[in-house]
Parts: structure tokens; sequence; C-alpha cells
């Protein structure tokens, strides 16, 4: 398993990371039901290939919850990394995930979090997309560096976007950044590298393009963008499409790992047999790249 450096953390991860909202359950914007034996397979099935960073988050359903229960006895074998400013509200049939930027809110987070996951400390605490004012207008680097401090905490980062990203790039306070990318979402494809580029890891969210069948995520219909592209010509014989989302993602020269969710076994194998593969050849990743910005896929800065 290839892995890299996380920045300035010093952190050593598997560049195939696991997403754990996967297994947050049907309650949360439309997730797959998750038994709990499905929860133990596939949580001891990621340690055991050897992957060591795990994602998760407060407001990701019962997945907090499970890894606690479930892997927490391997704690020494996964970098962990949750977020905060959530909140989960019952609203009937479903659950709501309104955020709270308080100090009382993110010491709720981290107390909950450490509790559900059976842990006294997270590597990676991130904010959860807060907007530049929300996180000023809360205090919320401070709150960060209060947690860090009390040592429940070991590095911080958020999950953001542009405009935003950009400015919290400049300020140098985050250890590192969680960024949506893929071959056919490429908006942050040169704020990956300036991120790196400061200094800090770089956590690839929506690797393969939210392309496994159900996920409950990404009405847009994406694969529009790929036809268009016409990339099934580059692929290789027998290669599938997500399997060269994955590789395309994986070549991204900055990227420090790429978080990808599964429930399914045989999913998480494919994804570990195309991760082992590596970078796409030079040549194919270039084309790839021209043949989208042809489309209008391009960064976006």
């Amino acid at each position: 398993m290839q892995k890299a450096v996380l920045g300035r953390t010093g952190l050593e991860v598997t560049k195939l990371g696991f997403g754990a909202m996967e297994i947050r359950g049907p309650r949360i914007w439309g997730g797959r039901s998750v038994t709990e034996g499905e929860a133990d397979r596939i949580l001891n099935a990621v340690l055991d290939a050897g992957i060591n960073f795990i994602d998760t988050a407060y407001d990701y359903g019962l997945s907090e919850e499970y890894i606690g229960r479930f892997i927490s006895k391997r704690r020494d074998e996964y970098i962990l990394a949750t977020k905060c400013g959530c909140t989960v509200v019952n609203c009937g049939d479903h659950d709501e995930t309104p955020h709270v930027w308080t100090r009382d809110n993110l010491l709720h987070n981290i107390e909950t979090s450490l509790s559900r996951m059976k842990t006294d400390y997270i590597d990676l605490l991130q904010l959860h997309n807060p907007t530049v004012e929300q996180t000023e207008d809360g205090n919320l680097v401070e709150v960060l560096r209060e947690i860090q401090a009390s040592g429940k905490v070991r590095w911080i980062g958020i999950s953001s976007t542009l405009p935003h990203i950009t400015s919290y790039i400049r300020s140098g306070v985050f250890d590192s950044f969680q960024i949506p990318y893929s071959a056919l979402e490429r908006d942050h494809e040169n704020i990956i590298s300036e991120a790196a580029n400061a200094g800090a890891g770089t956590i690839i969210r929506g690797g393969v393009g939210r392309g496994e069948p159900g996920a409950g995520l990404g009405n847009e219909d994406r694969w529009t963008i790929w036809e268009q592209a016409q990339l099934d010509e580059l692929l290789e014989e027998g290669e599938s499409r997500t399997g060269f989302m994955l590789r395309y993602t994986l070549s991204h020269p900055n990227l420090s790992t790429t978080i990808v969710g599964t429930k399914n076994p045989e999913h998480l194998a494919e994804n570990i047999r195309i991760a082992e593969k590596g970078a796409l050849p030079v040549a194919i990743y270039e084309e790839a790249k021209r043949r989208l910005q042809s489309v209008g896929q391009g960064p976006r800065i």
C-alpha cells in the first residue's frame, strides 16, 4: 500500500484511505442500511488490508459508534480523523444535520466523538465546511487550539471548498485540508497544490466521482462529462470507469490520501487492487486532462 506524508503533521498515511460515511446508516442523507455485522467486517477488512487512514464525522450517523465498537481495540493501527461543528436533529423518519459554530458545540462534538470511538485522542480534528465568516465569528481556530492543547487532538484541519479555502490556506493555521476532487470535478485541482505548497496535508474526497451505485449522493449526472470527453478510449483493457477515476485522482502529484467509502468487502478489495497499480501513465493522465479541458471541465482557478 503506497503511503505519503500528510503535510506538516508528519503522519505517514496510505494514499488510499477509508471514508466511513458509507457506514452512516439510512437516517442521514438517504444512506444505505448497514448491519452491525457489515460494519464489523468492512472496518476490520480495511485494517487487515493495511489501510491506515480513516475519516468520519460527528454527523455521520452510526459511523463513529461502529468505529468504537469494532476497531477501537486496534487503535494503534490507524490514523483517525473526524469533523466538528455538526449537530444531529431527529426529524421523524430521518435526521437533519445543521451546523452550529460555537465553542460549546465544538467541545460537545469532541467529547462525544471520543466517547463513541472509545479513544482518548483524535489524530486530526477538522472543521466541517464553515464559511470564513463563521470561523471568525465563532473564534473557531482558538477553540480548536484549546482542544489541541488539552491533548485530545493532535492536529487541526478543515474540510472546505472555494471560495473560502483560499483564505484558509493563506492563513497558515490548518495542518490539513479536505477537498473535493475527481476527474469529473476538477474545480480544486490547483487548490490541492496550493495547500500542499503551504505545508498542509491534502485529503481528497469524492475521488471516484461518487461512482458507486446506490451511494445516495451526487444526483448530478457527472458521467455526461465523461462521455463528452470520450474517456472510454483511454481505458486499459478490462478497466472500469471508476477504476480509471481512482487512478486519475491518485495521479495528482500533491495528494496525500483519498478517502473512498464502501460497506462492501468486494468493492474494498477492488479499490485496493486499483490503488496498488498507482498513478496513470503520464501520457494517459495528460491526455485525460486535455480532453476534459476541451469540454469545459478544468480547474476553477
